[in-house]
């Protein structure tokens, strides 16, 4: 198995975590027919994490995994309101708010464009302290996005948290890191792979190709049809 990239740390719950997903089928390897990532990126690999809101045992581990990492890696208990990215962060965002009773808030992926042309909804004095939390990333960039529009409209935001994150692709944690936001996370394909290979829950061809990816995933995303290095 390739590396883990120095500035990628592994979470303690990434191993369980990586279970869930592949016991609930949220996990897909096909590296004969890459996926095209909304960034661009060509990935032999894809986790549908939108899946886990249809499995209520796995779901609440998985927040209760969240919650923890939350409370062990930042200042939770400074965070004034919980905001979910349009839309896959939403049920993620209202589940994390619930566990630590803070309220909840959604950022749109732009104003909508009638009435207040409000791009955050739900009630944000000015000042809060806001938690972003969305279902993946991959490079960093949509999650810029959401963390402007809640600065503009008043909040301060020091963190992120998804449910996956790709550990692959480079500059996504400096890329936030820059902007003053730390992400936080529970899997990785690190993880994921390490549980796909020991339970043998693909082919040998496909885990091969997963590791392949892993080694060099900007040479892989460019050889197979996605963007390479900026």
């Amino acid at each position: 198995m390739g590396d883990v990239p120095v500035s990628v740390k592994r979470n303690p719950f990434g191993l369980e975590a990586a279970k869930i997903l592949l016991d609930i089928e949220a996990v897909n390897f096909r590296p004969e027919e890459p996926y095209i990532l909304t960034a661009g990126w060509a990935s032999p690999v894809y986790i549908d994490c939108r899946k886990l809101i249809s499995f209520p045992k796995e779901r609440t581990r998985m927040m209760d995994m969240a919650v923890q990492t939350l409370s062990r890696d930042s200042d939770l208990d400074g965070v004034d309101a919980v905001a979910g990215g349009e839309t896959a962060g939403i049920p993620y965002s209202a589940w994390i708010a619930h566990l630590t009773d803070k309220p909840m808030l959604y950022v749109r992926k732009k104003p909508k464009g009638f009435g207040r042309n409000a791009q955050i909804e739900g009630y944000m004095p000015e000042g809060s302290h806001v938690l972003l939390v969305e279902d993946l990333a991959t490079d960093g960039g949509s999650k810029i996005n959401f963390v402007n529009a809640l600065r503009d409209a008043g909040a301060t935001v020091s963190d992120a948290f998804v449910v996956f994150f790709y550990g692959a692709f480079p500059g996504a944690l400096d890329t936030l890191a820059k902007e003053g936001v730390t992400m936080h996370y529970l899997a990785t394909w690190q993880d994921v792979l390490e549980v796909a290979e020991e339970r043998q829950a693909f082919s040998p061809a496909a885990i091969q190709g997963v590791k392949d990816f892993l080694a060099d995933p900007i040479g892989w995303s460019l050889t197979h049809g996605g963007k390479g290095a900026s």
